[in-house]
């Protein structure tokens, strides 16, 4: 029997943090993973046997970072062999802040180095460098600010950007030698077999590698642990210098650094290098991948009415509420009844419907706190499979909605039912109908909450097989009404599609809408529908789409949505003869552009985005798609959401990836790091300073953990 429960448990409303290597805005100790959201398999495309198309000239690839902490010069020096400094947090965020307004180098500086080149990965060099050997260097254009919090623990005084010593220190042979100071190095970030295009998870130590360094400690760490381990980073940064460039006497080029004033103090008086306080809470000083997604998850599928009293949304999260003001509007107390989808609940009988009537009537009665909300578990959607699911299945299905409809109308007496197999009344009468009986309803009905972790997706299949039922409505109706009318973003499975196809008749006949007309019941099905998997494109904007070649190419799909216009990033469509509906000024296809880390991308955005924009002012909406719909196409959505929301990239990224539903946005290092400079390109055309709210490692850092616990290997 499916799971029941009269109240919610407690939510709590601290934004503690996990360990150094996940997101730190994770209650649970690990980021939780999106249900049913995935990182598909991008090609590369092929061998790039040419060089990649020179960007034009200009200022920009002449750039090289400057610094506050290079030279040394004014820096108090507390150990000279290796050297190690003194820094304020005044000095700190001063420098911090002077990076965040240097542009970036032009991506031909600093790519294909980033990408990761080992001297024994011959796929990874061959691929990016071939005999070019000059390509391996690193870019001397290139400085960073490296920050470490001695003892490791990030879950907690973790500052801006702050990574453990463990990310980028080699472990000593022999820590218990003390020797082992003087052998300390930098691991070698550079994978050493296999072919990436999306190494963010090496991009902190390689940057450590061109970084000055500062450590820092919090109040429980002795401050000789903080010195023992500046002293193991300087000695790590003159080796791998010896290492790089050869052994220059007297030469140093990069420092390390030590905050002389204590933790307390920083979090008092620099409040703005604070992520996590001493509690492990969120200060909202610097910005948080993983939080910021959620936020946006939240705020795109806030709960709404699809039908009378019936409400689909994410559930409940009381420590987003202050943050996600369409949330709040819907507060958990404005429900009646939680119906929560998930992967693990079973297809409820009637013996759970009893228990709920009963729990209903005692809160009626007052017998259950105000507090108390009856829940019902139901399974999430892809969960009843054709060809094989059963006949209680969708018996239980029926039933379920059913029994919303009854609450939510609050209907004196239960329905009568022609087919009596889905009747929750215990007798019939000699027609096979249910003989009515009264019930302790409230005619104004019940509000009910149909919920999920994301709010779209385990969902989908009870909340379009409840509108079908309540509304009438034949499925490939239900589909575009929930989207267009209710202006719901949802993703639902294939099976859902051959489920709700399948027992389209059970279920339009036992609406209470259905007025006896049997010819009614087999509306003619569009083409369209044939050639759809479940999902609809991703409405990231109402006047822009982000969707996959197979979205694409389902044409009739795309009129039904008011789809008037297609952008194809590297992917032609296979239908362009027909004209007639598609004229040639609404179809862009941009070619020569591959997902290999190599084909640029920004030189494209201009008219891409006038493209977008020509048919915004038209009034048409444009689908934009590559193969996939993560890499290539998602960085033209990424580069229009800052274009015209003003967002800056972590934000505008995650705007993005919370609206691309099942599937993860992930353009690759190049696209990402063009986005960046894409971000300088806006603050000058708007007359703003430059101020990166974070370091290219750092996004990074951040876009790998996102993402790790989607990963095979994660």
């Amino acid at each position: 029997m499916a799971t029941i429960c009269a109240t919610r448990p407690a939510l709590t409303t601290d934004q503690k943090a996990p360990s150094q290597l996940s997101i730190n805005t994770s209650q649970a100790g690990t980021p939780r993973a999106i249900p049913h959201k995935h990182l598909p398999y991008c090609s590369p495309g092929p061998r790039p046997f040419d060089s990649p198309p020179a960007s034009p000239p200009s200022p920009s690839q002449s750039i090289e970072t400057t610094s506050l902490t290079y030279p040394p010069n004014g820096y108090d020096k507390i150990s000279t062999e290796p050297p190690v400094y003194a820094i304020t947090a005044e000095r700190l965020s001063q420098a911090i802040d002077h990076l965040a307004t240097q542009p970036l180098p032009a991506p031909q500086q600093v790519f294909p180095w980033l990408h990761g080149l080992h001297a024994e990965n011959h796929l990874q060099s061959a691929f990016f460098v071939a005999r070019k050997k000059a390509l391996r260097r690193t870019p001397k254009c290139l400085r960073a600010l490296t920050i470490v919090k001695a003892g490791g623990d990030l879950t907690r005084s973790k500052l801006k950007g702050a990574i453990a010593p463990e990310e980028i220190l080699a472990p000593s042979p022999a820590a218990r030698d003390r020797k082992s100071e003087e052998a300390a190095e930098f691991l070698d970030p550079d994978p050493r077999d296999g072919f990436s295009v999306r190494n963010f998870q090496i991009q902190a130590c390689k940057m450590a590698t061109i970084s000055d360094i500062v450590v820092y400690r919090d109040d429980k760490t002795p401050r000789e642990e903080a010195e023992r381990l500046a002293r193991r980073l300087a000695r790590a940064q003159a080796a791998w210098q010896k290492r790089s460039d050869g052994f220059i006497p007297g030469a140093r080029h990069f420092n390390t650094f030590i905050v002389s004033d204590d933790y307390d103090f920083i979090e008092t008086d620099r409040p703005e290098l604070v992520a996590l306080d001493s509690e492990g809470c969120i200060t909202g000083k610097v910005t948080d991948f993983f939080h910021h997604e959620r936020v946006e998850m939240c705020t795109m599928s806030a709960p709404s009415e699809i039908s009378h009293n019936v409400w689909l949304g994410p559930t409940p999260d009381a420590t987003l509420a202050a943050e996600t003001p369409l949330c709040s509007q819907a507060n958990l107390a404005d429900f009646d009844v939680m119906i929560e989808a998930t992967d693990l609940a079973q297809v409820p009988d009637n013996k759970a419907f009893q228990i709920l009537d009963e729990l209903l009537r005692q809160k009626a009665k007052a017998g259950l706190s105000e507090n108390a909300i009856p829940q019902l578990e139901f399974p999430g959607s892809g969960a009843i499979m054709p060809p094989t699911w059963s006949q209680a299945e969708v018996d239980g299905l029926l039933a379920t909605c059913e029994w919303l409809h009854q609450q939510a109308h609050g209907h004196p007496f239960e329905q009568r039912r022609r087919d009596s197999k889905l009747s929750l009344a215990g007798e019939v009468d000699t027609d096979g109908d249910s003989i009515m009986q009264a019930a302790d309803s409230d005619k104004s009905g019940k509000r009910i909450l149909i919920h999920c972790a994301d709010g779209y997706t385990e969902s989908s299949l009870l909340a379009l097989a409840y509108y079908m039922y309540a509304e009438y409505a034949p499925v490939h109706e239900a589909w575009l009404q929930l989207h267009r009318e209710k202006r719901r973003n949802f993703f639902a499975y294939g099976s859902d599609v051959a489920l709700l196809r399948a027992i389209q008749p059970r279920i339009l006949q036992a609406s209470p809408k259905h007025c006896g007309d049997l010819t009614q019941l087999c509306p003619p099905v569009p083409e369209w529908i044939d050639k759809m998997d479940g999902s609809l494109p991703s409405r990231i904007l109402d006047y822009m789409y982000l969707g996959n070649l197979g979205h694409a190419n389902n044409p009739g799909l795309l009129r039904e949505l008011g789809i008037g216009q297609i952008l194809s990033v590297g992917e032609p469509v296979l239908w362009s003869r027909q004209t007639e509906m598609w004229p040639k000024d609404k179809v862009l296809f941009v070619d020569h552009v591959q997902d290999n880390g190599v084909d640029p991308l920004t030189e494209e955005f201009p008219r891409c985005l006038q493209f977008i924009e020509n048919g915004r002012r038209n009034g048409t909406k444009t689908l934009v798609h590559c193969r996939v719909g993560v890499s290539r196409s998602a960085t033209i959505c990424i580069a229009e959401v800052m274009n015209e929301l003003g967002l800056s990239f972590p934000r505008a990224y995650c705007f993005v990836r919370a609206r691309r539903l099942n599937v993860i946005i992930q353009p690759h290092l190049r696209f990402t790091y063009e986005l960046l400079k894409w971000e300088e390109f806006q603050c000058q055309k708007r007359g703003k300073p430059l101020r990166r709210e974070l370091e290219w490692a750092s996004v990074a850092r951040e876009v790998a953990a996102m993402n790790k616990p989607y990963s095979r290997q994660g």
